[in-house]
C-alpha cells in the first residue's frame, strides 16, 4: 500500500495533544496551515505519515506576536533597537488589567461617561506639580506636532539653528515642525545663539519660541546657548522639548533638563516621551499652563494621537510604582556589578568555557545624557560568539569592542545571571560540537 495513503486526516492531526495548546495560544486557522504543510511534506516523503503532528508543532512559533524577549547585555540603560525602557512589574500587572474590557471612560459610580484616562492624568499632574495641566499623547514627536499645530500652524516657531536636530531613523526636527503648516524662524548660529537673536526675531507672526534639548551629542568650545528663564521674558509663549521624560533633577544627570525646572523657570509647555527616563511606556507627555493645554487637549489632531487604555495602564502604575528598571540600572552599584561578573566568569571558566570578567563601560541611550558614560561590569567571551548569542533562547545581545564580546551586567537584574550563563553554556556546546565535528572531518579525510 502507498504509505502517503496512511497520511492522517486534518482534524485528526489537530485533535493530536502535541498541537492541543498550539490552538489555543496561536489560533485554529494558523495551526491548521502548519499542518497542511506538514501533510505536503509527508506526501513528498520528506517525513514520515506519523511524524506530521510533530512536524507542524515544531514548524510553530511559541507566542503568537514575533518579537522576542531580549537580555539586554549592551549596557545601554536605554536601548532603542531594544525597545527602549523595560516595563516594571506594576506596570505589566496594569497592561494584563487593562487587556479586557475597563472602565477608561465610564464613571462606575454614575454610569456615565467620564474622562478618559483620569486616573493618569492625576498621577502625572502629581508627579509634576508645577505643571497647570497635563495630558499624553502617543508619543514624543507628537507632543510637538500637537503644540506646532495648534499654536503656529501658518505662522512662525522661532527656533535656534543649533537646536534642529535629526531625532531618528533620519527623522528630521524641520521636516516634523513644517510638516504642520508652521514656519521655521531659524536664529543665531550653530554654536552661538543670544537672547538678542530671539527678541529680533519676535512679531506678529510669531507662534511661539522652541527651546529643543539637542540629546544625541554635546556641542563644545565656543558655544552660547539661552536659557528658558531668559526666554521666559520674551513677548512669546515658550515651548521646551526635554526629550528624554525626565520629571525632575537626577544628580547621576545633572546635565539633563527636567520638566518641573523647566517649568518653574518660566516654560509654558514642556514635551517629552514616557518611554525614556520616565521609564514607561511608549507616550507623549504635555505638561504646561492650564489654558495652554486645554487648549492642545481639544484640538481635532489631539483625537488622532490619543493613546490607548494600555498606554494609560501603564504609564498610569510607572508613575505611582515602585522604582523602574530604567532607574534600577541607572543606579546599579558598580561593585556588585563586578562581583556578578567575577563569579559568573569563574563559573563557566571552571566548565571550560573561555569566559572573564571585564571592566566595562555603558550608558543612557535613548538621546539621553550623551555625555554620561555608565562604568560598568561585563562577562567577557571571543567576539565570534556574538551572532550565535543573539540566535538562541533568548537572544543575547552584547557589544563587541576590543577583539572581545563584552556581555555588561547593568541592564540585567542579578535573578537572570543564570539565565544568561545558561546561554552562554549552549553556545559553547555548540562550539564544541563543531569542532569535534570539523577534527572528525579532517580525520576521514586524512585517512581515505
Amino acid at each position: 500500500m502507498d504509505p502517503r495513503r496512511s497520511i492522517p486526516r486534518t482534524d485528526a492531526v489537530l485533535a493530536d495533544p502535541w498541537l492541543a495548546g498550539a490552538v489555543e495560544r496561536l489560533g485554529r486557522s494558523r495551526v491548521k496551515a502548519a499542518v497542511v504543510e506538514a501533510q505536503a511534506r509527508a506526501r513528498t516523503g520528506e517525513i514520515a505519515p506519523d511524524d506530521v503532528a510533530a512536524a507542524a508543532a515544531r514548524s510553530l512559533p511559541q507566542r503568537a506576536t514575533s518579537l522576542r524577549p531580549v537580555l539586554n547585555a549592551t549596557g545601554v540603560v536605554l536601548h532603542t533597537n531594544l525597545g527602549r525602557a523595560v516595563l516594571s512589574a506594576a506596570a505589566i500587572e496594569a497592561l494584563q488589567a487593562a487587556a479586557g474590557a475597563t472602565d477608561v471612560e465610564l464613571d462606575l459610580a454614575t454610569g456615565r461617561r467620564a474622562r478618559r484616562g483620569r486616573a493618569t492624568m492625576a498621577a502625572l499632574a502629581a508627579a509634576v506639580p508645577d505643571a497647570g495641566a497635563v495630558h499624553v499623547v502617543n508619543n514624543g514627536a507628537a507632543a510637538l506636532v500637537l503644540a506646532a499645530t495648534a499654536l503656529a500652524a501658518g505662522r512662525e516657531i522661532v527656533v535656534s539653528r543649533g537646536e534642529l536636530v535629526e531625532i531618528g531613523d533620519g527623522f528630521r526636527l524641520p521636516d516634523l515642525l513644517e510638516s504642520t503648516g508652521a514656519r521655521l524662524r531659524e536664529v543665531g548660529t550653530t554654536n552661538r545663539t543670544t537672547l538678542a537673536d530671539y527678541r529680533a526675531a519676535i512679531g506678529p507672526e510669531t507662534g511661539f519660541v522652541l527651546k529643543v534639548h539637542p540629546s544625541n551629542f554635546v556641542v563644545t568650545g565656543f558655544t552660547a546657548a539661552v536659557d528658558v528663564a531668559a526666554l521666559a521674558t520674551l513677548d512669546a509663549p515658550v515651548v521646551v522639548d526635554i526629550g528624554s521624560g525626565l520629571l525632575a533633577p537626577e544628580p547621576l544627570l545633572p546635565a539633563e533638563p527636567d520638566a518641573a525646572t523647566a517649568l518653574r523657570a518660566g516654560a509654558d509647555l514642556v514635551t517629552a516621551s514616557g518611554d525614556k527616563l520616565l521609564g514607561g511606556p511608549q507616550a507623549g507627555l504635555l505638561l504646561g499652563t492650564a489654558p495652554l493645554v486645554e487648549r492642545l487637549r481639544r484640538h481635532p489632531l489631539a483625537r488622532a494621537l490619543r493613546v490607548d487604555k494600555l498606554t494609560l495602564a501603564a504609564l498610569e502604575a510607572t508613575l505611582t510604582g515602585p522604582a523602574t528598571p530604567t532607574a534600577t540600572a541607572l543606579h546599579a552599584d558598580v561593585s556588585v556589578l563586578r562581583e556578578r561578573a567575577s563569579t559568573l566568569a569563574a563559573t563557566l571558566r571552571a566548565e571550560g568555557i573561555p569566559a572573564a570578567a571585564a571592566p566595562s563601560v555603558g550608558g543612557v541611550g535613548g538621546g539621553g545624557a550623551p555625555g554620561v558614560v555608565l562604568p560598568s561590569a561585563a562577562v567577557a567571551l571571543p567576539a565570534a560568539w556574538a551572532a550565535a548569542l543573539r540566535a538562541g533562547d533568548p537572544p543575547v545581545v552584547g557589544r563587541v569592542e576590543r577583539g572581545a564580546l563584552l556581555l555588561d551586567l547593568r541592564c540585567l537584574p542579578a535573578d537572570l545571571d543564570d539565565v544568561l550563563g545558561d546561554a552562554v553554556r549552549a553556545v559553547a556546546a555548540r562550539e564544541a560540537t563543531t569542532r569535534e565535528d570539523t577534527a572528525a572531518g579532517a580525520a576521514d579525510a586524512c585517512t581515505s
